[in-house]
Order: structure tokens, then C-alpha cells, then sequence
């Protein structure tokens, strides 16, 4: 017996659907002069929420390798928007924060991406984010078992 998803590429369309989404919101950063990539941006945006992280901690929360996140911090270091502070219980271990220069750069790009999130999100009502949330958290999690 077929199972109904297994002639349907949903995974194909939520590819797409973030592709587009990347693509449109990395031009709105370009048209806007920011300097920065959609996953530079998602790094500031979890740093300015979560200060202090460890590297590592950021990874899983971006869902990016770690060689892919020392990158993309190194960079951001490089334009002044993060740094590296050894933790105080292990001297090991960096936490990295914005700099000034980076929370105000977050505070610059926000009501772009936010504009960007409306218009995708359009007409759609909040029950409708309610389904796409719990059906979103299904896929992910039968795809993690």
C-alpha cells in the first residue's frame, strides 16, 4: 500500500520555500547595503538573544556545523560585530557576544527581516501559524527519531 507522502515532495517544496526565502531577503540585504549574508545574519540574531553563548551551543541552536559557525564568527569579528570572551569556569571554552557595533547592526537589519516575515507570511491567520508550527515540529521530529 503507497503511503500518501511518498508521491508527495514535500521536502522539495519546504527547500524551495527556504531557498526563495534566503535568495529575496540576502537581496533586500544587498539593496540595503548591510554587508552581511542571511547566515551572518542568523548568527547576530542568536547572539543578540543569546549573549554569551558557547560556540558549540550556537551551532545546534543555528543548526550549522561548528567549522561553519568559527567562520562566520571569525568574519563577523573581523567587521567588529562579535568577540570571543574566555568563560570564567573553563578556560578552554569562548563565549561570544556582540559588540556594540553588533547589536546596533542588529537593530539596523531587524525591521528588514521583519518586513521580509510579514510579506511571506502574508494573509495567513494565526491558526494558520498554529498548524504550520505543529506540522513543521512533526516532520522535524520523525525525521530526528
Amino acid at each position: 500500500m503507497t503511503h500518501p507522502s511518498d508521491t508527495r515532495a514535500y521536502f522539495f517544496k519546504i527547500d524551495t520555500t527556504i531557498k526563495k526565502i534566503r535568495n529575496a531577503l540576502q537581496k533586500q540585504f544587498n539593496e540595503a547595503g548591510f554587508d552581511l549574508t542571511v547566515d551572518q545574519w542568523v548568527v547576530i540574531d542568536h547572539l543578540y538573544r543569546n549573549p554569551g553563548i558557547s560556540q558549540n551551543n550556537l551551532a545546534e541552536m543555528t543548526t550549522k556545523d561548528a567549522p561553519t559557525v568559527t567562520r562566520i564568527i571569525d568574519l563577523l569579528s573581523q567587521k567588529g560585530l562579535t568577540e570571543r570572551r574566555m568563560a570564567d569556569d573553563d578556560r578552554r571554552k569562548f563565549l561570544v557576544f556582540l559588540t556594540e557595533a553588533g547589536a546596533a547592526k542588529h537593530r539596523e537589519v531587524l525591521p528588514v527581516v521583519s518586513a521580509m516575515r510579514r510579506k511571506g507570511w502574508g494573509e495567513l491567520s494565526e491558526e494558520d501559524y498554529q498548524h504550520f508550527v505543529r506540522i513543521m515540529d512533526s516532520i522535524y521530529q520523525n525525521v530526528s527519531e
